[in-house]
């Protein structure tokens, strides 16, 4: 049976209905603006005298961000965007500037910055992952993943027939791989899965990892399956350039040695990790989304479906 999409409210927040609250907290010096809105956020922009902030509104599928980014902020100052204020239960997020986005199209030599520094952060949050799941951060932990599969495969899938029943062939193979993958032993942890240059700020010589509402708990070394995919795709690199096993090493570097196979194997997982986790993105999307939403994900479930081949 499939599972059906939800048609349950967006990230949408009146301004009328935020203002108040943003104003106990800065003292905005011009017309608050709404600078984005998607289902899954809104985003305002706060003029002060000194500066901007910014406000998010999180829609129920990021629900979970607020509390998320408040805590790394604590944890990981001059990592993330620092958090001004939040509100777990209304989903909103205060956010201090964090400059401007590197750019999907941002040299590999960037990330070498990124790479290392968010690496230590995942590790260090690792102590906090069942915090973060009991606070509704999504579940991808690799002895979930074959149970979400299922749950996947049982969805509506913007592919055809015979695509789909690849995905299902290959459900034997998968759950052998998610057993292998979890005798390498690297513990679990958060996992931004949409770690591309639109999600690296840059400001004062810093580099801030933002927009954590797609994360979830799993192997964090799957984080570089986006990262790669916008390296191959804007920048072109084909799959054999020397910069994917450079940036690979830079990312591995703090978790130890000897992680090549290990990495091999949790983006292979992860290409199916991150279609499972859009499949639930789409599920809260209104139909009048989907047209716009669909392509994309169908240019990724075939690149996981060339994984499985």
């Amino acid at each position: 049976m499939l599972v059906r999409r939800s048609t349950g409210h967006s990230g949408s927040v009146e301004l009328a209905e935020a203002e108040p609250w943003i104003r106990a907290h800065v003292e905005p010096v011009g017309p608050i603006e709404k600078t984005y809105e998607q289902p899954w956020s809104t985003v305002l922009r706060v003029p002060l005298a000194d500066g901007v902030v910014w406000f998010k509104a999180c829609g129920p599928v990021q629900a979970f961000e607020p509390r998320l980014e408040a805590e790394l902020s604590t944890r990981w100052p001059g990592r993330v965007a620092e958090v001004l204020a939040h509100d777990e239960e209304r989903a909103w997020l205060l956010l201090a500037d964090a400059g401007m986005p590197i750019g999907v199209d941002a040299p590999p030599e960037t990330w070498l910055q990124v790479l290392p520094g968010y690496a230590e952060l995942q590790r260090g949050e690792t102590a906090h992952a069942h915090e973060h799941l009991a606070h509704d951060v999504q579940d991808l932990r690799i002895a979930a993943l074959p149970a979400r599969y299922d749950d996947f495969l049982g969805r509506e899938l913007p592919i055809d027939d015979e695509e789909i029943d690849v995905l299902r062939r290959f459900a034997p193979r998968f759950v052998a791989l998610c057993g292998e993958l979890a005798a390498h032993g690297i513990p679990e942890t958060i996992q931004h899965d949409d770690l591309h240059g639109m999600n690296v700020y840059a400001h004062n010589g810093k580099l801030r990892v933002l927009d954590w509402g797609d994360s979830s708990i799993g192997h964090p070394f799957a984080s570089l399956v986006v990262t790669f995919l916008f390296l191959e795709g804007i920048n072109k690199l084909p799959p054999t350039d020397p910069w994917f096993a450079r940036l690979r090493d830079a990312y591995l570097e703090p978790w130890g040695p000897g992680l090549t196979e290990t990495c091999a194997l949790a983006i292979r997982v992860g290409t199916f990790a991150h279609s499972i986790a859009w499949a639930r993105q789409r599920a809260h999307l209104p139909d009048e989304e989907l047209t716009r939403f669909d392509p994309h994900y169908a240019d990724l479930l075939r690149r996981a479906i060339g994984v499985a081949a």
